[in-house]
């Protein structure tokens, strides 16, 4: 089974608010926040944002997450080179980290419910 293409742009920031309405302003719509300076904006049925505030010590960085239906179902080809297998996050999905042939890294997500 092959991904599904895009779920999710992952970001992180310096100013969760800065970033939020910077995104609002394109459109996006505010699905939830957290009581951490994280929140979760979406517009239309495209790919979701999910934006997190990090420290000042620490570079903003962007991951583009592709949607993986069934952990179980997904193998990838054996060029491919897996970083970490899929394992539980805190947000309730499954993550695999990949690299492609130019080092960049991409994560895959899947739901948790489809672990045995």
């Amino acid at each position: 089974m092959a991904t599904e293409g895009i779920e999710a742009v992952f970001l992180t920031t310096h100013n969760w608010g800065r970033a939020a309405k910077f995104f609002q302003t394109l459109g996006y719509e505010l699905e939830f926040a957290t009581d951490h300076d994280s929140g979760q904006l979406r517009n239309g049925d495209g790919p979701y944002v999910f934006i997190a505030e990090v420290p000042e010590d620490q570079e903003p960085q962007t991951r583009i997450v592709l949607k993986a239906l069934d952990e179980e179902a997904f193998r990838p080809d054996p060029a491919v080179e897996v970083v970490t297998p899929f394992e539980d996050t805190h947000y309730g999905t499954r993550e695999m980290t990949v690299r492609d042939p130019d080092g960049r890294l991409w994560s895959l997500q899947a739901p948790a419910g489809n672990r045995p």
